[in-house]
């Protein structure tokens, strides 16, 4: 059983009373998925937005730092496994993102002077803060601490009550859990919910002000993954702005080696398009002799389909549809998306400035070349430098400026 929570709806029993405006959800449609696991650096899978602040960090953190919430900041932090004493260094370390899927997780409410776990199901649109795997760790409007969804996401029972309706474009078919990544990430690569042509580089840590932009359309070379590991494939193709993801009820594991990929490398694909890779069944071990040919073939006989895809892909991509060798449109391309403010009890303007560019954060993701950088210019750093595979460049533009019940 698992509990719809919608955008803009308020929680029953929220850590932090949600009229203190701690965060500011969006109404946007839920994308589709290709399989129900996502790791947490697929480019892509979080949204990010020109607007003010989605989440006052700064606010969280005086909440759980006054001696009167002492109670309230034990059982959130006794969720997350750190000491109150570690809050506000833990916050710091948060990232706040926009969910651009409809996203299942452990979230908690607070009841009786304790934490008490429920699963739920976020509507796309839902502002959350994210640790540096990617992992969703707090629903900002409330400050309900969140844990990854522990069970089967292909098999579940959603429940709409407590005012959540069934959102326009619910589909218990296509909802997603994310997987913590193994390596801690420097950036996250977002998509502009207001505009899915305009791709958002944010570093770690930070709420905005030192995002980069490039276009989603852009393409580059994908990347050669044959005779890897699956964890090592899967970190190439997220700095190729390529998400892993499967089809599958698990994500084959790390040291799966891999065997080939459709399209094959060297194909120019746009950020979020969708890869194969086909994995040697029974886990990690070399790669048999001749592994790294025949990509995009069905394989020999003892391999498996794992599938990379885009989960930044859009409603003009067709996530159903198996990939082909040749480049098909960014699922991430949207050109008129449904966007608009969610009802919210705060304050309908936040307190914070639209952010603004400064000096990009240094790291191993690559896949924006610098001609596609546009950052805002209320700042003066330095250009971005990056390195990046070549491939055609795409027309895409880039913006100047930086209560129902029921049971589905």
């Amino acid at each position: 059983m698992v509990e719809a929570v919608a955008a803009g709806v308020s929680t029953l029993n929220p850590f932090v009373d949600e009229h203190q405006g701690l965060g500011h959800d969006v109404q946007v449609r839920s994308l589709p998925v290709r399989g129900h696991i996502q790791q947490g650096d697929s480019p892509g899978l979080y949204g990010g937005t020109r607007e003010p602040t989605i989440c006052d960090v700064e606010k969280l953190k005086a909440f759980l730092t006054d001696p009167a919430n002492h109670r309230k900041a034990q059982a959130w932090a006794g969720v997350l496994h750190i000491t109150t004493a570690q809050i506000p260094d833990y916050l710091d370390r948060l990232t706040p993102v926009l969910l651009r899927h409809d996203t299942l997780v452990e979230n908690h409410d607070y009841k009786d002077g304790t934490a008490t776990p429920f699963n739920s199901l976020l509507q796309a649109g839902i502002a959350v803060l994210v640790d540096r795997q990617g992992q969703p760790t707090v629903k900002c409007s409330c400050g309900n601490p969140l844990l990854p969804f522990k069970g089967d996401p292909g098999h579940i029972k959603v429940e709409f009550r407590h005012g959540n309706k069934k959102w326009p474009g619910y589909d218990r078919d296509e909802v997603t859990t994310v997987r913590p990544t193994a390596r801690p990430l420097e950036q996250l690569a977002l998509v502009d919910v207001t505009d899915p042509a305009r791709g958002v580089e944010r570093p770690v840590g930070t709420e905005g002000a030192r995002d980069t932009v490039f276009r989603t359309g852009d393409r580059h070379a994908m990347p050669e993954v044959a005779g890897t590991s699956f964890g090592e494939a899967s970190r190439l193709l997220a700095d190729a702005g390529l998400a892993a993801a499967s089809d599958g009820p698990e994500l084959p594991p790390d040291d799966a080696r891999v065997l080939g990929s459709d399209p094959v490398a060297g194909t120019p694909l746009a950020f979020g398009e969708y890869v194969t890779l086909r994995v040697a069944e029974g886990g990690g071990g070399e790669a048999p002799s001749g592994s790294g040919g025949g990509e995009g073939s069905d394989g020999p006989s003892g391999s498996s389909l794992a599938t990379s895809s885009g989960s930044g892909g859009g409603d003009s991509g067709s996530p159903s549809s198996p990939p082909s060798s040749s480049a098909s449109s960014s699922p991430s391309g949207d050109s008129s998306p449904d966007v608009s403010p969610s009802p919210s009890p705060s304050s309908s303007a936040p307190s914070s400035s639209a952010p603004s560019s400064s000096a990009p954060m240094s790291s191993s993701s690559s896949f924006v070349s610098p001609s596609s950088v546009s950052p805002d210019t209320s700042s003066e750093p330095p250009p971005v430098t990056r390195t990046a595979g070549s491939g055609p460049t795409s027309e895409v533009p880039v913006p100047d400026d930086g209560a129902g019940t029921g049971t589905a």
